[in-house]
């Protein structure tokens, strides 16, 4: 039995994952492979040789091979793929991969190897593997064990057109997958791993994308914009879909607004915009703020079904995105990526765009025609939502007795002034931030070290920014104590070069977030291993860096000792305590709210089926 690639329908869990890296590489135009006999890559030669637009050129010398590899893949301009067994096999191939690198040549190096029981132990014919030809490659991966779940096969397909394209990227050069493969090698079945049923198998991640187009297509990071070809496709796809999405999230320029919400206009498709996004600052009716709220919801994602997304900047912050990406796995997800990376962490995209996303807006709306009014019901059941979610969640905060994290944006919004900037620290303050700061209608820059997503640091980075601000622009900063208690040495600055910045300081003794966790359910040592409580007063280390700190009590008090703040030189400090197991309770309560008003909707939220 043969899948829609005619490569014979594997039998095990490893000729699965390979066989879809495999067809993966042949649809991102890599039609050549030369393979050097051995045991270990059984899988990958089985893979390669059974594909019918694949020609394998078996050789038996490894540093030949490499050679011989080198000139294919100099004469076409196009990468050749070459796999080796697991040893010194792969060492073989170093004087040929310095040569790709010095002159520029697409080079696919895959090497079999020894799974990681096997490593460093004695085993026969195995060394380490691992960056083995150093910076001889433009990229070193170490791929994962295989499996042949729905996310293995997405994330081995997405590896595969990625390879392929950073290969041939300007400059070209060679790139080195690492493949770990356990005992057995042949394709016979495996009696204790038998592969998911079909019905469990998710189409795109097993046989790859329709019409054997790639699983990413990839335009070339050395042209400024996408082809006529590429444009005109995307105009195509995005025309005929109604039940659209644009996202938007973390990405520094703040003049996309434009561009981009006229595009929306023309599409007539809801912005979801994430508070790094540098939109939120700015009001139109397509642009939701509440998403992170409302896709919680089972009733509301059950009525709307997207059939195409196309997402500027980084991933969201949002999970509940994430998780609703995740439902539709087979929807076009179209990424623009000005930054020439790869910002895709989710293993779903179609496409990948290295384009400037405003010169990509002007480019479609030069190409889409005004959009018809049939559209309308899509894009005001996502509004109606964003409606009766910020609605319900603003009255459920105003009833809660107690100090609630969250309200600390819902208040910023309103007091924080004209062209300020805010910068929040990770953990819970930037998901809070996604769901609860929902505008202001005036200029603000919002940051937040979402690079690596770590804690430390927070304070040095809020201060060097307030370091560089105009005279008039105020910085605030709002952080747990924990990562507050990481970066006080950050706070020296402030002392020695007379800065200015306020801070908002949510102290719940400890990491608030993983009362949110799984963790939490273990409480026998949830508190000594996840919850940290320190008890200190900072009080002393405002007075250390001669700033001043003020304990908050009430948010009537908030509101008036934070302009205070703002207009006082040095470092001021507003700390909020709270309590984490209240915050869990709040939250929660606040999701009950958020539902009931929604299903209450129902009836008007739902949409078409197609």
């Amino acid at each position: 039995m043969k899948n829609n690639s005619g490569v014979p329908t594997p039998t095990n869990p490893t000729y699965a994952y390979v066989g879809a890296f495999v067809d993966e590489l042949a649809r991102s135009g890599i039609i050549n492979v030369v393979i050097c006999p051995g045991s270990r890559s059984t899988p990958l030669a089985f893979a390669f040789a059974a594909h019918p637009e694949i020609k394998h050129w078996m050789h038996v010398d490894e540093r030949s091979a490499a050679f011989f590899a080198l000139g294919m893949a100099k004469r076409l301009a196009k990468p050749v793929a070459l796999v080796c067994t697991s040893g010194t096999a792969a060492a073989n191939f170093l004087p040929a991969v310095v040569e790709a690198k010095q002159s520029h040549i697409p080079l696919l190096v895959l090497t079999a190897d020894r799974p990681p029981e096997l490593r460093d132990n004695g085993a026969p014919q195995a060394i380490d593997q691992n960056r083995l030809y150093g910076s001889y490659v433009k990229c070193f991966a170490e791929l994962a064990l295989p499996e042949a779940t729905n996310a293995a096969l997405r994330y081995i397909r997405t590896t595969a057109d990625r390879a392929a394209a950073l290969a041939s990227a300007n400059p070209a050069g060679p790139i080195q997958l690492n493949f770990p493969f356990r005992e057995p090698l042949t394709p016979d079945p495996i009696k204790d791993q038998p592969l998911p049923p079909e019905e469990q198998r998710e189409k795109s991640a097993w046989y790859g994308r329709p019409d054997h187009r790639p699983y990413v297509e990839v335009t070339d990071a050395s042209q400024a914009a996408p082809s006529e070809e590429q444009l005109e496709h995307i105009r195509e796809l995005l025309a005929s879909k109604e039940r659209g999405l644009i996202v938007v999230g973390p990405q520094t320029d703040s003049t996309l607004f434009e561009a981009l919400m006229q595009l929306a206009e023309r599409l007539n498709y809801p912005v979801l915009a994430d508070p790094l996004s540098q939109l939120r600052w700015r009001k139109h009716p397509l642009m939701l703020t509440c998403y992170d709220a409302f896709l919680r919801s089972g009733s509301f994602i059950s009525t709307c079904t997207p059939e195409v997304i196309l997402r500027f900047g980084a991933m969201p912050t949002a999970k509940p995105f994430l998780l609703f990406l995740k439902s539709y796995p087979d929807c076009p997800l179209l990424v623009v990526d000005g930054q020439m990376g790869w910002e895709e962490p989710t293993q779903l995209a179609t496409h990948l765009l290295h384009t400037d996303p405003q010169a990509f807006c002007q480019s479609l709306l030069a190409r889409l025609k005004p959009t018809t009014e049939k559209r309308n019901h899509w894009t005001t059941s996502w509004q109606q939502a964003e409606k009766t979610t910020r609605q319900a969640l603003e009255k459920t905060i105003q009833d809660f007795p107690a100090m609630f994290e969250g309200r600390v944006f819902t208040e910023l919004a309103k007091l924080l002034p004209e062209d300020a900037t805010l910068f929040v620290g990770n953990s819970m303050p930037v998901r809070d931030l996604d769901t609860f700061f929902w505008g202001a209608n005036r200029h603000i820059r919002i940051m937040c070290n979402r690079g690596a997503n770590g804690i430390d640091g927070v304070i040095s980075t809020a201060v060097g920014t307030s370091a560089v601000a105009a005279e008039n622009e105020r910085t605030v900063l709002v952080l747990g104590d924990l990562s507050f208690l990481h970066d006080m040495n950050g706070l020296l600055p402030t002392l020695l070069h007379h800065l200015n910045l306020t801070i908002v300081l949510i102290n719940n003794d400890g990491g608030g977030i993983f009362s949110f966790l799984p963790q939490a359910e273990h409480p026998e040592h949830f508190e000594e291993l996840f919850g940290v409580p320190t008890g200190l007063d900072f009080a002393h280390a405002a007075r250390l860096y001669e700033g001043n700190l003020q304990r908050i009590e009430s948010w009537e008090e908030f509101r008036e000792a934070f302009p205070r703040c703002l207009n006082q030189d040095g470092l001021q400090i507003l700390e909020i305590p709270t309590w984490r197991e209240s915050n869990v309770t709040m939250h929660r309560q606040l999701w009950q709210a958020m539902e009931i008003a929604l299903t209450e909707q129902l009836p008007e939220l739902r949409t078409e089926k197609r």
